[in-house]
């Protein structure tokens, strides 16, 4: 898969922090009956490594990639792992070679024009605007657009069922990233039903 193929999946990219790789399976079930096929979980915790690794050799159905990718490797351990793309809070040199020579898909985080343009001229042209309600939101993309009408974008970061819509209207915006999907206490209380059913609302509100 691509870049574009991965922003083409879901609307909505769950962006999961996993503290028991054993909530996995049944979160990412959960998901898939939500009717989302696709996460980002984050390498913020040390079970992140084992949720995306159990995820992709178990369910094939749920695209699973990594978040929060700081470096080689970052990238190169949940590449290992099973990680079928890589989103970064950030953009950097090393990372977009280490994308290359790993042939792995890269959603580089950026923040202001200059990072736009870098992951422009490097050839990605899909983008995680991120912190996207501190750097400006929907302004921002909007004036993004006019000079590069071709770079496609999931902001995330302060997204939420509120404002989705909002992002989502946005002609260069293809899906959005948000954790208010996967609540930290449904998590913790193992309510997996209440997460299908916040997908499920989630997906009828854009709908």
């Amino acid at each position: 898969m691509n870049a574009h193929e991965i922003f083409e999946l879901s609307p909505i990219v769950p962006v999961v922090t996993i503290t028991d790789a054993n909530d996995a399976l049944p979160l990412a079930k959960a998901l898939l009956d939500g009717g989302i096929n696709v996460m980002e979980i984050t390498l913020r915790t040390s079970a992140g490594l084992d949720a995306i690794k159990v995820i992709a050799k178990e369910l094939p159905q749920m695209h699973v990639g990594a978040g929060t990718v700081l470096n080689r490797a970052d990238f190169q351990r949940a590449v290992d792992n099973g990680a079928q793309f890589v989103f970064s809070p950030g953009i950097s040199q090393e990372l977009i070679n280490t994308a290359k020579e790993l042939q792995t898909p890269f959603i580089p985080g950026v923040a202001t024009a200059s990072e736009v343009m870098l992951a422009k001229n490097s050839g990605l042209h899909h983008c995680k605007l991120f912190p996207a309600s501190v750097v400006g939101g929907v302004s921002a993309l909007k004036a993004f657009a006019g000079p590069y009408p071709d770079m496609k974008f999931c902001p995330t970061g302060g997204v939420n069922l509120e404002n989705l819509n909002d992002f989502l209207a946005c002609e260069n915006v293809m899906c959005i990233g948000g954790s208010w999907i996967v609540p930290k206490t449904a998590l913790k209380e193992k309510d997996f039903q209440l997460i299908t059913r916040l997908c499920q609302e989630a997906l009828k509100d854009i709908m």
